[in-house]
């Protein structure tokens, strides 16, 4: 991981709580599920909390935008850190004390939910501000979220890993989970440590309106009629749904079915290992050499990339290809997401930039269940390399409608003015 120019120690702070909060929720990953099915013995329980916190999350993140676009932000990820450990740290509490059950995992989880989609909601918000107080120039910013991607993707790898090792030390019970629960503190504390400054609101533009439930419909109706009126942020909305929808259908049924045929079902956990491998060296590579090389140019090869990697794996020619394929989607996809993200930013005024992007971030949970079921039957009608096909074939569609849409071209002509925050 690279990063070009100056790094001054807010921004190392801000990277560090980033990863000690991202650290958290991939062992939390591992974790909760194994302490659900321990507590219960039911796996419908294990589906019932993840279809619940992921809706709970899916709303958070709505509602959050509002109040990330009134409060700093830097209070903001402060407080979602508190919750997200509270929630971890109150498990052996209420299991010493009542015992646990689906009713107490369920309330935990909305209230884990209510801390972690705000508080990356939060620290995304603060990006160019953090870009300018470390006195950043051109490309500073796609060298932050490259590097940020990388360490993203490399905890992808080392959450669940972490967690894996902790139950194996220590079990599935309160000192693991209070291991879990100092790393979500930690991030707290660490931004704790930041200036104020970094989570600041301009106060230009487009304020955000006050009083009761009225105010609150006003601010959400103002950040998402920007969302669906800026054609350059609808279409990075849409095509990063269609990229998450598409993993999520693949790594959720297709491949792990398509594992289990091949007798080979330790394969399957490999293949998101692969993607986030790959994204890991592509977000590296960015990082490296953002500013070198138009955002035109990254957007088009990740977009001929990705869709070449969904390809290959869609035709699930041999277990081999499918697992370098999903490398490839990695190493592809993650520059363009990098490129998509940059330019959401850069697009979108500062006193909206919470509220469009808890909308995203919501609609990025939503996505799956548009795509898992309906892939899910066509695997059972027509097989597992019809779907396979399919998921590649919603890909290609994107991509190539995506490079002959006008706005995707404007990706090196944004205007830093909606960017700067003094």
């Amino acid at each position: 991981m690279v990063c070009n120019g100056p790094m001054n120690r807010t921004t190392w702070v801000y990277l560090g709580s980033y990863s000690l909060s991202l650290l958290g929720n991939g062992i939390a990953s591992v974790l909760f599920p194994l302490l659900v099915l321990a507590r219960t013995g039911d796996v419908l329980a294990a589906g019932v909390l993840a279809s619940v916190t992921a809706a709970v999350a899916a709303i958070a993140g709505v509602l959050a935008g509002i109040v990330i676009d009134r409060v700093n932000r830097r209070t903001v990820s402060i407080i979602s850190d508190v919750l997200s450990a509270a929630s971890i740290a109150a498990l052996p509490v209420v299991d010493a004390l009542w015992g646990l059950d689906l009713t107490w995992f369920i309330a935990l989880g909305v209230i884990g939910a209510f801390g972690d989609m705000p508080g990356m909601t939060a620290r995304e918000t603060m990006l160019p501000r953090l870009v300018r107080l470390q006195g950043g120039g051109p490309g500073a910013l796609e060298r932050l979220v490259g590097l940020r991607e990388s360490l993203s993707a490399a905890l992808m790898l080392i959450g669940p890993g972490v967690g894996g090792l902790l139950v194996w030390l220590m079990g599935v019970g309160a000192g693991t989970l209070l291991v879990t629960a100092g790393t979500s503190l930690a991030a707290a504390l660490l931004s704790f440590a930041m200036t104020s400054r970094i989570g600041a609101i301009d106060a230009d533009g487009d304020a955000p309106a006050r009083g009761g439930v009225r105010g609150v419909l006003v601010d959400l109706v103002a950040g998402w009629r920007f969302l669906l009126g800026s054609r350059l942020v609808l279409g990075a909305t849409v095509l990063t749904a269609v990229f998450v929808a598409a993993i999520a259908a693949l790594q959720a049924t297709i491949l792990p079915a398509y594992f289990t045929a091949e007798r080979l079902p330790e394969l399957s956990g490999f293949a998101a290992t692969g993607i986030a491998l790959g994204s890991l060296f592509g977000a590296g590579i960015y990082a490296a050499a953002s500013g070198r090389m138009r955002r035109r140019t990254w957007f088009v090869n990740g977009m001929i990339g990705t869709a070449l990697g969904f390809a290959a794996i869609g035709t699930m020619a041999a277990p081999w290809a499918v697992l370098a394929a999903s490398v490839f989607i990695g190493l592809a996809n993650s520059p363009l997401s990098a490129v998509l993200g940059v330019a959401t930013i850069e697009a979108t005024p500062d006193p909206l930039r919470g509220r469009v992007l808890g909308a995203q971030n919501a609609l990025m949970l939503a996505a799956p269940a548009l795509t898992s079921a309906p892939f899910a039957a066509l695997a059972a009608g027509a097989g597992l390399t019809a779907a396979g096909l399919g998921i590649a074939a919603l890909v290609v569609l994107s991509a190539v409608v995506s490079l002959s849409v006008p706005a995707f071209r404007t990706l090196d002509t944004i205007s830093p003015d909606a960017a700067q925050e003094d």
